[in-house]
């Protein structure tokens, strides 16, 4: 049964029940849910939406965000998850590949990216917003409309207040729902596929491992986490855009928050705030990047009452396999080597190449990259090992680094900033942080006088706005060692940590 049927069924059996609670407070029962999820899809098939066709979405997590992607699913769309800032270069290649026909984005976004004086701003934050009025596609807007949205454009607001007659909606599991952008480069963007079959696998395992039903209480701002909060019956919280720590900690209280899910990083600031999270707790998820032992101590005794649980799983594949902080710690303090990332969850399946490289198939496999062959196994690019405790990560075949919730491969940035004028050579590289299991990102590069101060102008045009520099390092050559003279990405760590920006 795919996820919008079973989220559709769900609201039927209980209508009167509160779904999702806004940032705001404002609350939206589970019949209005599926009241406003079909008339979205009614009333975009009759505004000419076809099986397949991509809409470009541009709209921040909120219960809008919510109905509308549902809706475009319910009707057989795919939702191409896009992200304006990531630069003109970046945006348009994105748009190549993925090719939509609809763009649905917030009002506010259309207004920005068309005033001059918003672009100015914008531009001077570093962030370089595309013209999506211009974009030669159907276009659709959420909020109130203001100046540069386009004169043809459906408004949200209007289609949720339609009626649409009871119907049967079609059930094809390897449908493709959505399309999520990767790292990736203006010449190789990559997007990552998965079907309603896919997304419905991953929400079941998330399911099997955090029971939820009536009466618990979500407090995330995250989708994968949402959706099965909603097909159990539970009640999903979400934070407010721009939440700070002070605010989150707030709201877990306020709300009696039953589950949350944070980065490691995040959570640090939150427990900064709050030392003592609420008793209402029962599991509290950490994700996106490695725990350190630090916050998972950190956690466990901010809410001694709950389950503190680390998951690791990929775009591609999600999750793949959750550890207790309990089990984590007890690895660390054993002395063993790696970091412990727990039981593979049922019908995952591992495979160790004869490198060490961890591969993954399973019912949660995305079903492939976009423009390219069907995958049937992922090669992670983490080096791992299986023993009687689970799968422990012994280190990454490729350079990646982490920064939040966002996977930085060097080697796919690297080649275009060398490419740029005045560049003579570039690496990237990731100072850890111990103690939140964040990465700071340094970008090394041999080049002309003047030429951090022209990257940081030019960069946002070049490669996504995650990866951009936390500081630009100018030396005169890279450390290189060896016969084939390879970069010697440790040596370059030391000569960052004691270098000036």
């Amino acid at each position: 049964m795919t996820l919008v049927r079973q989220l559709l069924d769900q609201a039927e059996r209980t209508p009167e029940a509160v779904a999702l609670v806004a940032g705001d407070g404002t609350e939206l029962t589970y019949g209005e849910v599926r009241r406003q999820v079909l008339a979205v899809r009614h009333g975009l098939l009759a505004n000419g939406l076809e099986p397949g066709d991509g809409m470009l979405f541009s709209v921040r997590p909120s219960p809008e965000s919510l109905v509308l992607a549902l809706g475009v699913v319910a009707a057989g769309g795919v939702v191409v998850f896009a992200d304006p800032g990531a630069g003109s270069e970046m945006f348009e290649a994105r748009l190549r590949l993925a090719r939509p026909r609809w763009s649905a984005a917030e009002s506010l976004l259309y207004a920005a990216s068309r005033l001059r004086p918003v672009r100015a701003y914008a531009r001077h934050r570093g962030l370089l917003l595309p013209k999506l009025a211009d974009l030669p596609m159907r276009h659709l807007y959420v909020g109130r409309r203001l100046p540069g949205v386009p004169r043809s454009a459906l408004s949200f607001t209007t289609l949720i207040q339609g009626n649409a007659p009871a119907v049967d909606l079609p059930d094809d599991p390897d449908a493709p729902a959505a399309v999520i952008f990767t790292s990736g480069t203006t010449a190789n963007p990559r997007a990552v596929v998965h079907t309603q079959s896919s997304l419905a696998a991953a929400l079941e395992l998330f399911r099997a491992r955090l029971p939820l039903g009536p009466g618990d209480i979500v407090h995330t701002d995250q989708l994968m986490l949402g959706l099965p909060t909603l097909i159990s019956g539970a009640r999903w919280s979400m934070p407010p855009l721009f939440c700070s720590a002070a605010d989150f900690a707030r709201q877990l209280h306020e709300r009696g928050a039953t589950h949350t899910f944070c980065v490691p990083v995040h959570l640090a600031e939150v427990l900064d705030e709050a030392p003592e999270l609420p008793e209402s707790l029962r599991y509290v998820l950490l994700g996106a990047a490695p725990a350190p032992a630090g916050v998972l101590r950190r956690a466990v005794s901010a809410a001694p009452t709950a389950e503190v649980l680390s998951v690791y799983a990929m775009t591609e594949i999600l999750p793949v396999a959750i550890a207790s902080a309990a089990e984590k710690l007890a690895h660390t303090e054993s002395g063993a080597d790696g970091d412990l990332l727990g039981a593979p969850l049922p019908g995952v399946e591992i495979s160790i190449a004869e490198d060490g490289e961890l591969l993954l198939s399973g019912p949660n496999l995305c079903s492939g990259y976009l423009g390219d062959e069907p995958l049937k196994e992922l090669p992670t690019g983490d080096l791992a090992r299986l023993d009687e405790r689970g799968l422990v990560l012994m280190g990454r075949k490729k350079d990646m680094l982490i920064r939040g919730k966002f996977n930085l491969y060097p080697g796919l940035y690297e080649p275009a900033i060398a490419a740029l004028d005045g560049v003579t050579d570039a690496a990237i590289i990731g100072l850890p942080d111990p103690e939140t299991g964040d990465e700071q990102v340094i970008l090394a590069v041999v080049g002309a006088p003047g030429i951090a101060d022209r990257l940081r102008r030019r960069l946002p045009n070049v490669i996504d706005h995650d990866a951009l520099p936390d500081r630009i390092l100018v030396l005169p050559d890279l450390p290189r060692s060896g016969r084939g003279r390879k970069l010697d990405r440790d040596l370059l760590r030391e000569l960052a940590r004691g270098g000036k920006a």
